[in-house]
């Protein structure tokens, strides 16, 4: 199985045949189903597509990740550009006031 704590799969069998589940962890007591395909005639095929559809689906969710805290970062350096321009601003004002008395 996986060596990640988040996510794994399991299957399951359903009546003669058998269907495996890609799960997430949401909390200690509760686990999603993320993906998941069924009919396969031998658990063999089952846990053979689990273990692809895995590696797959942890890379994908790697990807997205990252280009999520890029945007992030991209969206935290403008707010922050855009505080330290209101801050000049507020100086420049203050001094301005200050001049004039």
């Amino acid at each position: 199985m996986s060596k990640s704590k988040k996510y794994d799969f399991r299957v399951l069998a359903v009546g003669d045949t058998f269907k495996a589940e890609i799960t997430r962890r949401m909390s200690a007591t509760k686990t999603v189903v993320s993906k998941s395909h069924d009919g396969f005639a031998t658990e063999e095929e089952a846990t053979a597509w689990g273990q692809k559809e895995l590696t797959g689906f942890m890379a994908t969710q790697a990807e997205r990740n990252k280009r999520k805290t890029e945007k992030k970062i991209k969206a935290k350096s403008i707010a922050d550009a855009i505080a330290a321009e209101a801050l000049i601003d507020d100086e420049n004002e203050l001094n301005l006031t200050d001049s004039e008395d």
